[in-house]
Order: structure tokens, then sequence, then C-alpha cells
């Protein structure tokens, strides 16, 4: 008897632990996002190039400081689920592109569709706007250690707003029939031609308003989804398998989008960092 008590017991655990897996894929979508580790790492050292003398030898001397922590975010979304929803927006949830039904200003969005909502879609474009603001308060009080690792997440969360995948709820092409899309697109296709890319990036600009260029770089990354979806489709016509074929077909119908997110993200991580710097009242810098 006692034997059996354990094993129902067990049993009832062990569906309580599946109902609660159910529910947070349910609520919190996939963690399997397009920006691989070495994405991310890539745009930072970008970034540091858009940079204007001013500001530069601070980020070159934090360069490997940000290359270890640009990352951090991704692993306390594996730790933390919940917080995985700093990480994407997912914009069908609002409606028709330009979504413009989704306010921008945090306040009034909550006050029309409530905080479990927003929550549950995605708060990836206000995220950017906190980290913007906390890095600006680091560098105005010369607390230089939190603005480095401010800094390396802020990168990680404007990085992911360039992600096409990170604003829609076809995260991982699931939903039309393309699983693993995502990585395919922003992992396998930057660990196999990454040499070869031509990036080139812009020099770092001021931001008038954080959050709100957050939201227009979100909308951008969204309007590539078809296109990518597309290729990748076409590409795999005619095979059974993600082939060496595939990629270099994928490759070719794909890489002007994948270059131009990752070299707009290059630019748009160095101007937050700009824009924080110059909101901090530009102060002097150690190097």
């Amino acid at each position: 008897m006692l034997f059996r008590a354990v094993w129902v017991s067990w049993f009832r655990s062990l569906g309580v632990l599946l109902v609660a897996a159910v529910l947070l894929a349910l609520f919190f979508p996939s963690q399997s996002r397009a920006w691989g580790d070495n994405a991310n790492k890539l745009i930072v050292n970008r970034a540091i190039e858009t940079l204007p003398q001013d500001v530069r030898p601070f980020f070159e001397g934090s360069r490997g400081f940000l290359l270890q922590h640009v990352n951090d975010p991704l692993a306390s979304a594996v730790k933390t689920p919940t917080e995985r929803r700093t990480q994407y927006l997912v914009l069908e949830k609002y409606g028709r592109f330009p979504f413009e039904a989704l306010p921008r200003e945090y306040k009034a969005a909550v006050l029309k569709f409530g905080r479990a909502k927003l929550e549950a879609n995605g708060l990836l474009p206000w995220q950017i706007g906190v980290y913007s603001e906390k890095l600006t308060n680091a560098m105005r009080g010369g607390k230089w250690d939190e603005a480095r690792l401010y800094a390396a997440i802020l990168a990680n969360y404007v990085a992911a707003a360039h992600d096409p995948f990170n604003t829609t709820d076809n995260n991982d092409g699931r939903l039309t029939g393309q699983l693993g899309v995502n990585d395919r697109f922003g992992t396998t296709l930057i660990e196999r031609y990454s040499s070869f890319f031509p990036m080139r990036p812009n020099d770092a600009m001021f931001i008038s308003d954080p959050t709100d260029y957050a939201f227009e770089a979100c909308l951008r990354s969204h309007s590539w989804l078809e296109t990518i979806l597309f290729a990748d489709r076409n590409s795999r016509r005619g095979l059974n398998s993600y082939t060496d074929e595939y990629y270099d077909r994928f490759y070719n119908q794909a890489a002007a989008i994948l270059i131009r997110q990752l070299s707009d993200a290059s630019t748009d991580v160095g101007s937050f960092w700009l824009t924080a710097w110059k909101n901090a009242g530009q102060p002097q810098l150690p190097r």
C-alpha cells in the first residue's frame, strides 16, 4: 500500500509539472529565437566602430567585458522563464501593420490592454527604454562598472529588436510548418557565412526618444518576415533535408536581409550608447 501511495503521489506531481510546462509554453513563447551568441558578439564588435572618438576609447577598453556579458539576458531567460518576455514583442496581437493600436507609452499601454496581456505578448521596446535610462544614470553618476554592464545588456536588447523572429508569434516557424527557421536564419547562416558578410554600419547618432525608436526597429524587423519565410521554403524545394545545398540557396536569397539587420543593429547599439552618454551630460569617460 505504501508503494502504491508513493507512485500515486509521484504521478500527481508529474501531472502538475506537465500542466505548468504547458502553461509556460502558452504564455511565454519559445526561448529559441534567431540571434545566436555569435550574432550578438558580432553586433557589439561592429557597434564600437560606429562611435565618435569622444566615447570610443571607453568602449574599446571595455570590449572584452561587453562581449562576455552581452548574452547575460539570454542566460537569465533560461533560468527564469518569465524573463523571456523582455526579449520579444508579438506584434500580431495588436492588429495589423503598423500596429497603431498599441500605445508606445507604457502606462498608456497598460491602461488600454492590462499588464497581463502586455507581459504575455512581450516587453522588448520598453525594456530597451529602461536600460537606456539605466545606462544614462550610471554614466551621470560616474558608476563605470555599472555602466559597462548596462551597456552590454542594452546591446543585447537592441540587437533583439533587429531579429525579425522576435516580433512575431511565429517565432520558430511552427505556424507555417517551417520549424527552426529562426535558428537557420540567425544562427546557422551566421556560423557558416559570417566571414563573407560585407557589414557596413553607419556612424552612431543621437536618438531623441529611445523607446519610440525601439518600436520603430521592431516594426522594420517585422516587415522582413514574409520574405525570409518565402526564402526558406524556396530553398528547401526538391530537398529532403537541410543540406549544404539548402544553406547555399538560403544564404543567396536571405543574406541581404540578414546583413542589413546585423548592420542596422550595430549602428543602433552604438547610437543607444552615444545617446546615453549625451543624455548624461557628456561626462569624461575613463579609458
